[in-house]
């Protein structure tokens, strides 16, 4: 089945055009600065060179309606269309082939996820709209957390609050996690039961995932709570957002902008939110970008501990993302951090440039480490041909 799979942000939309049963992909690009005085079109088609050129994207409708215009002057027919969602709510507890119905819920939700969910829902309105034979599917980040126990997703609010506003973690990078235990399993087999998924980008998020089933994971109500990352601040003390707004005078959106987009990495290196950059800080004894490095890390690894105790155990540990799939020295430097329980990585294959999936760690350690690139497209694609056919 050939799928379109479409990854919207607040400000950029991602596409590939994909064989579900080959998983060759026919084209892929992206349109970047939607909503901004200047766009630009990225795009390529299978064996050749990627084009980029400047074009204008006002909103969200726009750019989807650039995508379908290209693709249709390469007449390359496709079956459905899949969308990332960043936000299914209370809702959704797996994809969904979008109706009506759905497609209220999907703006339902969106004051969870207003920079995005808007966006992702003007798409599948032009998609329906444009091609009303072809299936949509709804595949959503949150809907592989919807599992969690209870102890592990209810904050400690009145209930009243909690029941009206729909208040708990949702957790994000649902689809990523998804394929990390998906393909841990096919690789690894009966030995693979406890699974801490480590998604390391600018955006980053851990998972505990038994036998499947996830049991709890960093991010909360929202894509901020959690691991330190490239922008955005992690876990800190709630009322820090009361004592800037009463102390310091922000206001609610300076606050949330800063936590967003100006903290993370970039605050603590002072130079960049990009790990390569810091890294290459630190080597030249950068102390603020040897802090970042190590904050980074050292979050990493607490998080992963609540992660591997809510499981009550770990017998695999998988990296992925930008960072978990490109940097040996924070792989290094968080499985040093376990040492005590038991993991070793063999050095020269964690610093090996080898592409795909590897196992890094070394013989004899009691936890199997992994390097899988994350599919999110595949998977996006995968259900659209599971709902749709």
């Amino acid at each position: 089945m050939n799928v379109l799979v479409v990854n919207a942000g607040s400000s950029s939309l991602k596409y590939q055009l994909m064989d579900t049963v080959t998983r060759e992909v026919f084209a892929k690009g992206n349109c970047e600065r939607i909503g901004l005085d200047r766009g630009i079109f990225g795009h390529a088609v299978a064996g050749e060179e990627k084009v980029t050129e400047d074009a204008l994207f006002p909103d969200h409708r726009t750019a989807i309606r650039a995508v379908l215009d290209h693709l249709a002057g390469l007449d390359i027919a496709f079956d459905g269309i899949g969308h990332r969602i960043v936000q299914g709510g209370w809702y959704f507890e797996d994809s969904a082939l979008v109706t009506d119905e759905v497609y209220a819920k999907i703006l339902e939700v969106a004051p969870l996820a207003p920079l995005h969910n808007y966006g992702e829902a003007a798409i599948i309105e032009y998609c329906r709209e444009r091609y009303p034979e072809l299936p949509n599917v709804a595949v959503f980040d949150t809907s592989f957390h919807m599992t969690m126990p209870e102890v592990a997703s209810t904050y400690a609010l009145p209930k009243d609050v909690v029941d009206k506003y729909h208040v708990r973690k949702y957790g994000a990078h649902g689809t990523s996690h998804r394929y990390e235990w998906m393909r841990a399993k096919e690789l690894l087999g009966e030995s693979c039961h406890r699974l801490l998924s480590c998604h390391l980008g600018n955006g980053a998020s851990l998972c505990a995932i038994e036998d499947g089933t996830c049991r709890d994971t960093t991010m909360g109500l929202t894509p901020l709570d959690g691991l330190m990352m490239g922008t955005r601040c992690g876990s800190i003390d709630p009322a820090t957002v009361c004592y800037l707004q009463r102390e310091g005078g922000y206001t609610y959106d300076e606050v949330d902008e800063m936590m967003n987009k100006r903290s993370g990495m970039l605050a603590v290196s002072g130079i960049s939110s990009d790990a390569r950059d810091i890294r290459d800080g630190a080597s030249r004894g950068d102390e603020r970008c040897l802090l970042a490095f190590d904050m980074f890390a050292y979050k990493a690894m607490t998080q992963a501990a609540a992660m591997i105790a809510s499981m009550a155990g770990v017998d695999t540990i998988t990296f992925t993302a930008g960072i978990g799939e490109n940097d040996w020295s924070i792989r290094k430097a968080f499985c040093e951090c376990f040492e005590w329980l038991g993991v070793r990585i063999d050095n020269d294959r964690n610093r090996s440039a080898e592409r795909g999936d590897r196992v890094i760690s070394a013989a004899g350690s009691s936890v199997t480490v992994m390097v899988i690139p994350t599919d999110e497209e595949y998977m996006i694609a995968s259900d659209v041909e599971r709902l749709a056919v």
